[in-house]
C-alpha cells in the first residue's frame, strides 16, 4: 500500500505531498510548495532518510503556492512537471501571481512538460494514483485518487468544510461545485480527502455537512 507523507510549506500554509511504494521506493512529489532553503532541506532529507526514487512530479493546479517548489524537485531529481494543460497560463505567471499576494523577488515560470487528462494513471511502484480532472478553482485543476489506499488528493478542489477560492485567475464557482457533485461526490464516502491546506476529511462527511456544495 501506497505511504503518504504529508509536509506544510511557505507562508500560505500549503500541504505537498510524497506518495511512495514501500517495495520499490519509488516516490511522486505532489505540489511542491518548498520555499525557503530550510523547507528545501526538510523534504530532501526526508526522501534521503528513506531512500526514495522520485519519478513523478505532479500538480493539481498552478498557482504560485503549490508550485513554489517544482524547478528545483525537477532539476534535483531529473523529473518533469506533470499538470493539466488549462494551468500552463498559471505556470508562466508565478513572478506576477506573487506581487498580487504583495511578494517580491523574482520567481522562475514553471512549464508543463507532461499533459495530464481524466482517467491518466499515474504508476508509483505496484500501485497507482488516477486523474479526475476538477475544474472551478482553476481551469486546469486535477485530483488524483488512489482506490486501493481509498485516498483522494484534492489540490485546492475540496476542503474540510469548504471548497476553493474562485475569484482568482480561472477560478468558475459553478464550475467547481458542479466537478465536485459529479465526480468527487461519486467516490466511496470512506475515501479520505487530503487537501492541499489545513486538515483531511473524507468523502463522506463533505457530503454529510459542507455548506458550499
Amino acid at each position: 500500500m501506497l505511504k503518504v507523507k504529508q509536509f506544510v510549506f511557505n507562508m500560505f500554509g500549503e500541504n505537498t505531498f510524497v506518495i511512495s511504494d514501500p517495495q520499490s521506493h519509488e516516490a511522486a512529489v505532489i505540489d511542491p510548495g518548498m520555499f525557503t532553503a530550510a523547507e528545501r532541506k526538510e523534504f530532501d532529507d526526508y526522501v534521503s532518510a528513506h531512500s526514495l526514487k522520485i519519478t513523478q512530479l505532479i500538480n493539481t493546479h498552478l498557482h504560485l503556492d503549490h508550485c513554489f517548489g517544482d524547478n528545483y524537485v525537477r532539476d534535483r531529481y531529473g523529473v518533469k512537471v506533470a499538470a493539466n494543460i488549462g494551468d500552463a497560463p498559471l505556470g508562466s505567471s508565478i513572478g506576477a501571481q506573487l506581487r498580487r499576494f504583495g511578494g517580491r523577488g523574482d520567481v522562475e515560470a514553471v512549464n508543463i512538460d507532461v499533459q495530464l487528462k481524466e482517467g491518466d494513471v499515474i504508476t508509483i511502484g505496484s500501485d497507482s494514483l488516477r486523474v479526475i480532472e476538477t475544474p472551478g478553482h482553476s481551469k486546469g485543476g486535477i485530483c488524483l485518487y488512489c482506490e486501493t489506499g481509498k485516498f483522494l488528493i484534492s489540490g485546492d478542489t475540496l476542503f474540510r468544510g469548504g471548497i476553493g477560492r474562485t475569484d482568482l485567475d480561472g477560478g468558475d464557482q459553478r464550475q467547481l461545485v458542479d466537478s465536485i457533485r459529479r465526480k468527487l461526490y461519486s467516490l466511496p464516502d470512506d475515501t479520505a480527502v487530503l487537501p492541499g491546506h489545513d486538515r483531511f476529511t473524507t468523502i463522506g462527511d463533505e457530503k454529510r455537512s459542507n455548506p458550499y456544495v
